[in-house]
């Protein structure tokens, strides 16, 4: 089983990143998908999360308005398109499986977790 993040890096503030979380050895289309994110110093915080079917969204308050997570089952991927980024939002950002959508912030929570990708918002 593999989640494999890629898209992270140095943006500016106000600036958009598209982040891509390719899965592998499982049967992605029936796993609600998440993004989970850790700031240096700071416990993880959950981000997103979608249904297995794409039907059912849920954002976290801080990024509700600016992110938008979608997933493509036909290429086993889960996308998170980040606009309007803040310095705040800067962290490694991390993909996570779940049977059930019941999203959470912990690596406990999740049957498959991906090794992160890096986000940094600065000017």
């Amino acid at each position: 089983v593999q989640l494999v993040e890629s898209g992270g890096g140095l943006v500016q503030p106000g600036g958009s990143l598209r982040l891509s979380c390719a899965a592998s050895g499982f049967t992605f289309s029936s796993y609600a998908m998440s993004w989970v994110r850790q700031a240096p110093g700071k416990g993880p915080e959950w981000v997103s999360g979608i249904n297995s079917g794409g039907g059912s969204i849920r954002y976290a308050d801080s990024v509700k308005g600016r992110f938008t997570i979608s997933r493509d089952n036909a290429k086993n991927t889960v996308y998170l398109q980040m606009n309007r980024l803040k310095p705040e939002d800067t962290a490694v950002y991390y993909c996570a499986a779940q049977v059930s959508f019941v999203p959470g912030p912990e690596p406990s929570d999740y049957a498959y977790w991906g090794q992160g990708t890096q986000v940094t918002v600065s000017s």
